[in-house]
C-alpha cells in the first residue's frame, strides 16, 4: 500500500458541515486491493487479539461487533485503516467517531477520511493505522503500546491545558466561534471587530498592572495587610543573614517562596530547622533573587476562584499523597494509586499519574524514607510539596461550605489586587469560619489560575467555572461575530467579491475581502497572490479592525482544508462551469457542484443563499439547502423566477434595462444598467449577471437600495480596482483590453462582449492550462477562432504537467475546428506576445489578451501607453 497524500480538513468540507476537523488520506491500496480482509488468512483473529475494543465498532452492521463482521465477510483494507485510525486515536484519549472510506474514479485509490482530535496525532493515526495494517497482513509483531504512548505524548504537546480547553468548549457551546493564535494557549474568541482574546485564564481585559502586582508577592501581601485582609507575617530576603533575621523574628515552622515564583516553584513549606530553611534558600533563589520568608499557617490548602469580582467556586487542595496499608512500599502504592482509572498521562483525566521527581526524593529524605520504604497502615505520606493538580494533587469541591463574610473578603481581594479572574490561596482549618475566627491566612493571589480543580474536582460537584469567564468576554447583547459573505462558483467570483465589497464599505462598514489577486481591508491590499483558501479568510477573519468579511472561495482552498470559517450570513453561487475538472477526484459538473455547495451549506438557517437561476446545476441545489434562498437571473422569464415570483419569494434580474429587485410579482428597480460602469453600458452581459448577484446578496443582507443604487454607479472599472477583469487601454489609433477569462464558460462571455465591439480588426492572445481535459483546451481555441481574426497562442508560466508543444497543438486543432480563415501564431513568452500584438496593431484595432497572470500584462500595456502620452507631448 502507498500513501499518496494526506490532507488536513479544519473547516467545513465536503465529507462534513458539522464535523470540521478530518484527515483524509488518499491511499493506493496496490495489491492488496485483491485481497479483502476474507482473503487473508488470520487476519480477523490477529486484528481482534491487537485491538480488541474494536469489538465497540457498530459499522454499517449497526450493532456491537459489527466491524468485526465486516471483517469477517470481507472488506477492504481502506475501510480497515479507517477504523484503526479511530480506534488508536481513542485510546490515546482522543474520542473520535466519523469515518468514511470512498474509492476515487482510479481503481484501488481510496480516500480514507477520519476524525482528528489533535492534528499531528491525526495524521501520525493515519501513517500508523496503514502499519498496522500490513503488520496483520503480514503476522508480524506490533507494539500497539508504543503507538499509543506517542499518541498521548502528541496529543499533549499540542492540546489546549485544561483551563483554556474549557474556555473554548463553553464558547463552543454558544456558537461562539474562536481561532488558536499560533501553537501555545492564546486564543481569539470571535471574529475581526468583535473579537475577544485569553491566554489561559488571563483574558484581554486583565490589567497588566494587577498581574505585576499578584507576581510580585510582596507587593501583594502588602497591599492586602493595608486592607486588613489576614496575611501569614514575614519579610524579603536575599542572603543567610536576612534568612537568620527573619528566622528569630518569626520562628519555626516557616515557607520559604521566591518572590517571583509561581505554581509552588521554588516553594518550600513547613521548615522546621536552619539547615532545611538554607537550603531553602537556595532552591528558592534558583527562580528569584528575592526570596519571601514567612510563618507558616497550619490547617488545609484552599483555592477560592473569582471571576468578575464574583467568587464561582472554592475547592481544598491536597498534595499527592499515598496511605500505607502496612504491606506495600511506597513505590507499590504509587503504582496503585497510578491504576485508579481517574488517573491519566497529563490531562487526559479527572487526575493525574504521579510521577517520581526530585520534590518526591526530597520530601522522603526528610523522613529518612526511600521508594523501598513500607509505610505503616493508615499512614499518609506526602509525595509532593504543593497540592497541584499537574503533579498528582487532588481537589475537594468546598464551594457551598464557604462562609459568607470569606466569599465577600475574596472579591474584596479580586478588586484590591485588580485581577478580573483571580485565584486566592488561603490556608486555614476550615473556609466554614471567617478567617480571622479561624486563625487562617491568605498565602498568595494567582493571575492565571488553574481551572481543573473546579472543573473536575476528585470529591465534590463539578464548577462550570468557564461560563462566567465567557459571560464577562460576552455580556447578553454583545456581539461576537461579524456580517460573513461567501462567494464560489467558477466565473465571476472575484468581480461580484469586490463590487460587494465596495457596496459595503459605501454603507459605512470597514470591510476586509479575499480575491484571487490578493487579501484587502477597504481599498488597501495586505496580501498579493491567490487567496481565496482558508489561511486567508482567516487573516480577514483575526483582523481587529474589519467590520465585515467579504469572502472569495474557490474549489482548491475547500478540497485543500475545508472552508476558514464555520458559518456565513450569505452564500453566492455565481454559477457552475466546466473547469479544472480531472483535478483532486472531481471529474464532472455533479462533482464540481458538490465541492461548491460546501459554501451554500454552510450558510446559517436565517441567513440566504444566493444562487443564479440562468445556471442548470446550480438550480439543481434549489430545493436542497436549509437556508433561505434568492435567485437573480438576466431573464425575468426565466422559470425558475416566474416559479419564485408565484411563490412570493425575493429575487434580482435584468429587465428592460435596469438590476430590479422582485419581491413576488413587485418590483423594485436600483438602476439603470447603462449607469453602472463595470456593465460597459449593458455590452458585457457576464458583468450584468455579476451586478445582479451582488445586488441581490446586499438587498437580502439588509443594504437599502438608494445605497446599493450609489454603490453600483460609483464602482469604476479599472486596473487598480477590477484588475484583469474587462481592463481596456485605449491607445491612440487602437485598445488593448486584458482578462482573466481562462476555461471555456469564460471565453463564451468574453465572445458575447466582443460582438459589440467594433474594431476593424481584433487580435487574441490565448493560452492553454496543462492541468486541463483535451476537450476544454480545444474548446477555448475553438471559442477563440470564432471571435478573432488573428491569434497569438503563448504559454502559461506552469505548464502544469504538459509539454507546450502538446498544449499549443490542442489550441490550434480547436482553431481549425471553427472552420473560419484565420491566421495565428505562437509566441512562447506573454510579453512578447503582447509587444507582438501592439506592433501588428492598425488603426481599429482590439487587442484581447487573456490570461490567468495579469499583472505582468497591464504593467507592460501601462508602460506603452504612458509612452505614447509622453511622446505627444514631445510632439
Amino acid at each position: 500500500m502507498k500513501i499518496e497524500k494526506i490532507q488536513v480538513l479544519r473547516g467545513p468540507n465536503i465529507w462534513s458541515i458539522t464535523r470540521k476537523k478530518l484527515i483524509q488520506m488518499r491511499l493506493d491500496l496496490e495489491e492488496t486491493e485483491h485481497f479483502p480482509t476474507n482473503k487473508i488468512d488470520g487476519f480477523r483473529e490477529r486484528i481482534e487479539q491487537l485491538l480488541p475494543s474494536l469489538i465497540s465498532h457498530r459499522c454499517s452492521e449497526g450493532c456491537v461487533g459489527g466491524f468485526f463482521k465486516r471483517v469477517e465477510m470481507g472488506t477492504w483494507m481502506g475501510h480497515v485503516i479507517e477504523h484503526i485510525a479511530l480506534e488508536i486515536q481513542t485510546l490515546a484519549g482522543m474520542d473520535v467517531g466519523f469515518g468514511r472510506t470512498r474509492e476515487t474514479k482510479t481503481p484501488g485509490v481510496y480516500n480514507v477520511v477520519f476524525n482528528y482530535r489533535e492534528e499531528q496525532a491525526g495524521i501520525f493515526a493515519a501513517e500508523e493505522a496503514v502499519k498496522i495494517a500490513e503488520a496483520l497482513m503480514a503476522a508480524t509483531e506490533y507494539d500497539i503500546e508504543k503507538c499509543i504512548h506517542h499518541l498521548k505524548e502528541l496529543r499533549e504537546s499540542e492540546r489546549l491545558g485544561p483551563s483554556t480547553g474549557s474556555i473554548v468548549e463553553e464558547a463552543v457551546s454558544r456558537r461562539i466561534p474562536w481561532i488558536r493564535l499560533g501553537k501555545n494557549s492564546l486564543v481569539q474568541l470571535g471574529y475581526g471587530i468583535n473579537q475577544q482574546r485569553f491566554q489561559a485564564t488571563i483574558t484581554g481585559n486583565t490589567s497588566s498592572i494587577a498581574v505585576d502586582i499578584a507576581c510580585n508577592k510582596e507587593l501583594t501581601k502588602k497591599m492586602l495587610e493595608d486592607a486588613a485582609i489576614p496575611v501569614p507575617s514575614g519579610s524579603l530576603v536575599v542572603d543567610e543573614e536576612g534568612l537568620e533575621s527573619a528566622i528569630k523574628k518569626f520562628g519555626y515552622p516557616l515557607v520559604i517562596k521566591p518572590l517571583d515564583g509561581n505554581h509552588g516553584k521554588g516553594a518550600s513549606i513547613n521548615v522546621n530547622d536552619y539547615e532545611t530553611a538554607r537550603i531553602g534558600l537556595e532552591h528558592a533563589q534558583k527562580y528569584s533573587k528575592k526570596v519571601i520568608v514567612e510563618r507558616y499557617i497550619t490547617g488545609f490548602d484552599f483555592r477560592v476562584l473569582v471571576i468578575n469580582h464574583k467568587m464561582v467556586a472554592a475547592a481544598r487542595r491536597v498534595p499527592a499523597h499515598v496511605v500505607g496499608d502496612g504491606e506495600l512500599n511506597i513505590q507499590a502504592l504509587i503504582d496503585k494509586e497510578n491504576m485508579d482509572p481517574r488517573r491519566g498521562y497529563g490531562h487526559e483525566n479527572v487526575l493525574t499519574e504521579i510521577d517520581v521527581d526530585k520534590d518526591t526524593n526530597e520530601l522522603l529524605e526528610k523522613l529518612n524514607y526511600s521508594l523501598e520504604t513500607i509505610p505503616h497502615k493508615g499512614e499518609i505520606v506526602y509525595l509532593k510539596s504543593t497540592a497541584n493538580l499537574s503533579t498528582g494533587g487532588t481537589s475537594i469541591d468546598v464551594t457551598d461550605m464557604i462562609h459568607p463574610e470569606n466569599v465577600q473578603m475574596a472579591e474584596r481581594v479580586s478588586r484590591i489586587i485588580g485581577l478580573d479572574v483571580c485565584g486566592i490561596d488561603i490556608m486555614a482549618e476550615n473556609l466554614t469560619q471567617p478567617l480571622k475566627e479561624s486563625g487562617g491566612a491568605i498565602l498568595e493571589v494567582n493571575a492565571a489560575p488553574g481551572f481543573r480543580m473546579h472543573l473536575a474536582p476528585s470529591e465534590g460537584l463539578p464548577r462550570n467555572v468557564a461560563a462566567p469567564v465567557v459571560d464577562m468576554l460576552y455580556p447578553p447583547g454583545k456581539e461576537f461575530r461579524i456580517p460573513i459573505i461567501a462567494l464560489t462558483g467558477t466565473n465571476g467570483k472575484t468581480t461580484t467579491t469586490r463590487i460587494l465589497a465596495h457596496i459595503v464599505k459605501n454603507n459605512g462598514k470597514r470591510v476586509g475581502f479575499t480575491t484571487s489577486d490578493g487579501i484587502y481591508i477597504q481599498n488597501t491590499l495586505l496580501q498579493k497572490g491567490d487567496t481565496t483558501g482558508p489561511q486567508s479568510a482567516e487573516f480577514i477573519l483575526k483582523d481587529p479592525t474589519v467590520e465585515f468579511a467579504v469572502l472569495e472561495t474557490a474549489r482548491g482552498g475547500i478540497l485543500r482544508s475545508g472552508l476558514g470559517f464555520g458559518t456565513c450570513d450569505i452564500g453566492v453561487l455565481t454559477n457552475i462551469k466546466e473547469d479544472h475538472l480531472g483535478i483532486s477526484d472531481i471529474h464532472n459538473l455533479k462533482d464540481l457542484t458538490r465541492v461548491k455547495r460546501v459554501v451554500l451549506d454552510s450558510v446559517k438557517k436565517d441567513g440566504w443563499c444566493v444562487l443564479n437561476a440562468d445556471d442548470e446545476y446550480s438550480m439543481r441545489l434549489v430545493d436542497d439547502l436549509k437556508s433561505k434562498v434568492a435567485l437573480f437571473s438576466l431573464d425575468e422569464n426565466n422559470p425558475h423566477i416566474k416559479r419564485f415570483a408565484k411563490e412570493g419569494r425575493i429575487t434580482c434580474v435584468y429587465e428592460e434595462g435596469f438590476v430590479t429587485i422582485k419581491k413576488g410579482e413587485w418590483k423594485i428597480r436600483i438602476e439603470r444598467v447603462k449607469n453602472i460602469p463595470i456593465t460597459m453600458e449593458g455590452k458585457a452581459k457576464f458583468m450584468i449577471s455579476n451586478v445582479l448577484a451582488a445586488s441581490l446578496a446586499a438587498y437580502v443582507y439588509g443594504f437599502e437600495i438608494p445605497n446599493i443604487a450609489l454603490a453600483l454607479t460609483t464602482f469604476i472599472p479599472s486596473a487598480q480596482l477590477t484588475p484583469g477583469r474587462l481592463n481596456i487601454f485605449n491607445f491612440k489609433n487602437f485598445k488593448v483590453m486584458i482578462d482573466f477569462a481562462h476555461n471555456p464558460a469564460g471565453y463564451e462571455a468574453i465572445e458575447d462582449f466582443l460582438k459589440s465591439v467594433e474594431a476593424n480588426k481584433k487580435i487574441g492572445i490565448i493560452s492553454g492550462v496543462g492541468d486541463r481535459r483535451d476537450g476544454d483546451i480545444r474548446e477555448i481555441g475553438k471559442i477563440a477562432g470564432r471571435m478573432f481574426d488573428h491569434i497569438i497562442i503563448r504559454n502559461e508560466k506552469h505548464l502544469r504537467g504538459r509539454p507546450e508543444e502538446e498544449i499549443n497543438g490542442l489550441i490550434i486543432e480547436g482553431i481549425q475546428e471553427a472552420n473560419r480563415n484565420i491566421s495565428y501564431e505562437c509566441i512562447p513568452k506573454e510579453i512578447d506576445a503582447l509587444k507582438h500584438a501592439m506592433s501588428l496593431a492598425e488603426e481599429g484595432t482590439f487587442i484581447t489578451a487573456l490570461s490567468d497572470v495579469i499583472n505582468n500584462a497591464i504593467e507592460l500595456v501601462q508602460e506603452y501607453q504612458n509612452k505614447e502620452v509622453q511622446d505627444e507631448r514631445i510632439y
